[in-house]
């Protein structure tokens, strides 16, 4: 595999290497092979219970919660470093055939839990830094098993939102599929995710117990031509995408343009709606009563409320150009119209809908807007209203 490797001290590391195997044993698995804790990131190989192959590249570094002077007396940390290039952006690897799943935590060994932060949002990371969360975090782990929670930024509002997901040593296999299914999600989804994590599976794999009983669909008067193309039923078809994570991935990132795309297509007055999957393009174009062509941006909004029970959407790019932090914020030029799918939230297709000029401007990068965007009287149900402002 072609991920970078760093050497580290086998005193440092070795138990946080223990934790894992001991973790995955604990859980039924058979260790097939793995590096030794003196190589990181440490990269183990296994066998389920059930007999599934599985494999980890794990960034796992010790997380504690000793005192350092001027920070917070209930804080935990883990430092994010290997090595001694700390001016380098280093990157973390994922598999392209997703044969291994990349995970990149702190490990508690004393306290015997873990705390996973998202390996694609830390996609390239500096060394070195430290990503923090509370006493109260951690006693929550221990107290549930499993929890999760968005990291708290004090004084830093425009930082992305994050999702931290924690478990003790017995879900430890969890925390792998989690991430395995989580992969390239928004942090809404990510957090939804991780929420259901705790709920078997009904029998398709494709829904929580949450979403009510399980029921196979019904039957469709005719095969659908993909199918009939790969000599599969329609059945068959959705099993192996449920089952194929890069197939699975790569459909969930449409579903909210797709779910848009259709209710736009069904407002009196919309014509030449389509989808645009163009590079940084904005999602959507069409045109409203005769207008010039309109761009409407989709984005997910997070799981967790804001004060007044009102959704949120974390609005920025995942990371900014090297020499121009602002590049990262949107500008009101970039599209006309932003739709906020409340999925995460509600658990509905559904979309609130407002023009940029109505959102609020980044308070220090001018001419750009601000990332943390309340969902708030200014969105709409009512697109045709919005519409008809920027037509």
């Amino acid at each position: 595999m072609d991920y970078r490797v760093y050497a580290v001290k086998r005193a440092d590391r070795e138990p946080l290497l223990r934790f894992m195997l001991d973790a995955l044993e604990g859980a039924g698995c058979r260790i097939l092979a793995h590096t030794p804790p003196t190589q990181a990131p440490f990269c183990i190989s296994f066998e389920t219970s059930t007999g599934e192959r599985m494999g980890i590249v794990a960034y796992a570094f010790f997380a504690n919660s000793q005192i350092i002077r001027n920070r917070p007396p209930d804080e935990h940390r883990f430092q994010i470093k290997y090595g001694s290039d700390f001016k380098s952006l280093h990157p973390i690897w994922q598999d392209p055939y997703m044969l291994y799943t990349t995970l990149f935590c702190g490990i508690d060994p004393e306290r015997g839990h873990f705390v996973g932060a998202d390996p694609v949002l830390h996609n390239p990371t500096p060394f070195s830094r430290s990503i923090e969360y509370k006493e109260h975090h951690s006693q929550a782990i221990l107290r549930h098993g499993w929890y999760c929670w968005e990291r708290e930024f004090n004084g830093a509002p425009e930082t992305p939102v994050e999702v931290l997901v924690g478990g003790t040593a017995n879900h430890f296999l969890r925390y792998v599929r989690f991430e395995r299914e989580a992969l390239g999600e928004d942090q809404g989804h990510r957090q939804l995710l991780a929420e259901r994590a705790a709920t078997p599976l009904p029998p398709s794999g494709l829904m929580s117990a949450a979403d009510g009983p399980w029921a196979p669909a019904p039957p469709t008067a005719r095969l659908h031509a993909l199918a009939e193309e790969f000599q599969l039923d329609a059945h068959e078809v959705l099993d192996l995408i449920a089952n194929a994570r890069r197939l699975k991935m790569a459909v969930r990132g449409w579903v909210a343009e797709e779910h848009l795309v259709r209710a736009l297509r069904q407002v009196p007055g919309v014509t030449d709606c389509v989808r645009d999957d163009g590079e940084g393009q904005p999602d959507v174009s069409l045109r409203f009563e005769g207008s010039r062509p309109l761009r409407i941006e989709c984005k997910n909004v997070l799981r967790n409320m804001a004060s007044g029970n009102v959704a949120r959407v974390d609005f920025q790019r995942t990371r900014a150009a090297k020499d121009d932090p602002c590049s990262r914020y949107y500008s009101p030029n970039d599209f006309d119209v932003v739709a906020a799918c409340l999925h995460a939230v509600t658990l509905q297709w559904e979309f609130r809908f407002a023009p940029t000029t109505a959102l609020d401007g980044h308070p220090k990068c001018t001419g750009k807007l601000a990332s943390n965007v309340r969902v708030d009287q200014r969105w709409l149900y009512d697109v045709q209203s919005v519409l008809r402002t920027v037509a």
